[in-house]
């Protein structure tokens, strides 16, 4: 089955940045879709970025201009580069991906902001 391992959290100072990988695993015959989710605490998990199969991207108002996510077809991998990091970018972040119109998640990656 397919699988979803993130990596490239932590803590940064605001201001800074930070790029999360998603990894992909596991055989499947279409590619239809990633994304980039967030938790924040106290709120309901949230779509961040997405990108389909065309390449063609997506992005919540919060992180616009600020954030940017992009894929390696051979590598399986997503990325989600962030940058001008603020405290309240700090949450669990998550892969998300659709493949042969199945979903899939990583168990996500913290990322922490400081001011």
């Amino acid at each position: 089955q397919v699988r979803l391992v993130e990596s490239g959290g932590g803590l940064v100072q605001s201001g800074g940045s930070l790029r999360l990988s998603c990894v992909v695993s596991g055989n499947f015959f279409r590619f239809d879709a990633m994304a980039w989710y967030r938790r924040v605490p106290g709120k309901e998990r949230e779509p961040v970025a997405l990108i389909v199969k065309d390449d063609s991207t997506t992005y919540a108002d919060f992180v616009k201009g600020r954030f940017t996510i992009s894929r390696d077809s051979a590598k399986k991998t997503s990325y989600l580069q962030m940058n001008n990091l603020r405290p309240e970018d700090t949450a669990v972040y998550y892969c998300y991906a659709v493949y042969n119109a199945r979903e899939y998640w990583g168990q996500g990656t913290q990322v922490t902001v400081s001011s």
